[in-house]
């Protein structure tokens, strides 16, 4: 299955619009972002666990990379509430799943093949810092190295935010909104912006809280062959498409 699978290309889904898909394992169900592959696959996914569902054990090839939306994702490590990220590197092995229920947001296959860092953080604990040269966005840092940066990000109401992204950028609404591109975007709407393509967005009336995650297109598939001043074109996914 491909979806969103051209990197060179804007992307959007308003994942909140979109019908939730069963995963072979019953009680966990997923809203796809982007995806190469089948059931093994890169891939960006909404998932959502039913309370007392659980994944049989299995390991990350490719490595692992999620926030917790909502209630608590539990495996070997511990239990992780709302707003714990984790990065579980290539090799790692894990058995997921969730007492009492919960969503999160998860990237499969992207990381550094040499990578072998853990991460598993509470993302609420990190203080939020005004952002340098750039007025009305503060950002709370997730995850850094030479390769990407991950980072939470609140923007004040109305606030004009503009960043030129190193290696093409993603981000994720996890509370309030903005609008980019002529398009509204909600809680749990998702845009990518290619390598070379300005973010040029403004904050709602109740301003924006988001995941961002920078850098990491300029190593995707087909992006080293992209002309970096290309104009990129736009995809845009809603509830009738899948």
């Amino acid at each position: 299955m491909n979806l969103n699978d051209d990197f060179t290309r804007r992307a959007a889904v308003h994942a909140a619009k979109l019908p939730w898909q069963p995963s072979p394992t019953a009680g966990v169900d997923r809203r796809m972002l982007d995806r190469i592959g089948g059931e093994v696959a890169r891939a960006t996914t909404i998932v959502r666990y039913a309370p007392n569902s659980r994944f049989p054990t299995h390991s990350h090839g490719g490595g692992e990379e999620f926030l917790v939306l909502e209630g608590v994702f539990q495996d070997e490590h511990g239990d992780f509430p709302a707003g714990s990220y984790v990065r579980n590197p290539p090799g790692s092995r894990h058995t997921p799943g969730s007492a009492a229920g919960c969503t999160i947001f998860v990237k499969l296959w992207q990381f550094d093949p040499a990578d072998r860092t853990e991460v598993r953080l509470d993302g609420t604990a990190v203080p939020h810092m005004p952002a340098p040269e750039r007025p009305g966005v503060e950002i709370a840092p997730l995850f850094h190295d030479g390769r990407e940066e991950v980072r939470l990000e609140r923007w004040a109401p109305g606030a004009a935010v503009a960043l030129m992204p190193r290696g093409g950028i993603e981000l994720l609404v996890l509370e309030g909104g903005f609008t980019e591109g002529g398009e509204s975007f909600a809680a749990l709407s998702w845009l990518r912006l290619p390598v070379g393509a300005p973010l040029a967005a403004r904050a709602g009336a109740q301003g924006c809280r988001v995941w961002v995650k920078e850098g990491h297109l300029a190593a995707a598939p087909g992006v080293r062959d992209h002309t970096r001043s290309a104009t990129p074109a736009t995809k845009s996914y809603s509830a009738s498409s899948v």
